[in-house]
């Protein structure tokens, strides 16, 4: 007796619907799979931040009651709390898409309009401090050394070697600011002396300290920043 042919038959749509968690377990078992899963939710997540971002959207400020002492606040460094940087002969270089670029005192800086403000710090380790930041806003600088309108990032270089690059629009947010004081006295070598940025609607990595270049562009390059770069979030924001 011949044996009658098993012809394959389609799957129907709900046997695949019950397949798709076992593929999809399937992929993440694969590191090149986690890799562009992960990938793919910061994608998403950095469009679905920036989308939501409003200059108009203010982060929380605080009384000076609720500001934590300074011997409180944390030290975070990416290598050491004072790489030594010689404070005296310290310029801010400045170039890319501007129409004054060149090397900036730390009293050029200090002539534009001083902000002050008792915000909070969130570092991504899960800790969180309330200080008392002054400095210059972003947008005045930016303003004072002619900023492209037309560019869309902001890349921040470290003393360090850290580095990171903020959107243009984060950057121009209110409460952006190169800071050079916390709690009424000049900014000290831990702290990220000279100059350290300060951005409450982002996560404390998105905002560097011992700044020496500032570089206006409109294309995001490789180095997109340290952290971001072995796999944090672009935007980071709150």
């Amino acid at each position: 007796m011949v044996p009658t042919p098993i012809t394959p038959r389609g799957r129907s749509r709900r046997e695949l619907l019950k397949m798709a968690p076992l593929l999809g377990a399937g992929v993440l078992l694969l590191p090149s799979g986690r890799r562009a899963v992960i990938e793919g939710g910061l994608a998403l997540s950095d469009r679905a931040a920036a989308a939501s971002f409003r200059t108009s959207l203010l982060a929380p400020a605080y009384t000076d009651a609720d500001v934590t002492p300074l011997d409180r606040f944390p030290l975070n460094s990416y290598l050491a709390h004072d790489p030594e940087l010689n404070l005296d002969r310290w310029r801010l270089l400045v170039d890319g898409m501007v129409s004054r670029p060149g090397e900036y005192t730390l009293d050029a800086i200090k002539q534009l309009p001083k902000l002050t403000q008792n915000t909070r710090h969130v570092c991504i380790e899960g800790w969180d401090v309330i200080g008392n930041f002054g400095g210059a806003r972003v947008s005045d600088v930016l303003a004072a050394v002619g900023a492209d309108p037309a560019a869309r990032f902001l890349e921040i270089a470290c003393y360090d070697d850290y580095y990171e690059t903020i959107e243009i629009d984060c950057a121009r947010h209110p409460q952006s600011m190169f800071c050079y004081e916390m709690y009424g006295q000049p900014l000290t070598r831990e702290h990220g002396a000279p100059l350290r940025l300060i951005i409450p609607t982002k996560l404390g990595y998105k905002q560097p300290k011992y700044i020496v270049g500032l570089r206006v562009t409109n294309v995001l390059t490789k180095r997109r920043g340290y952290w971001v770069d072995q796999g944090y979030s672009f935007h980071g924001g709150l």
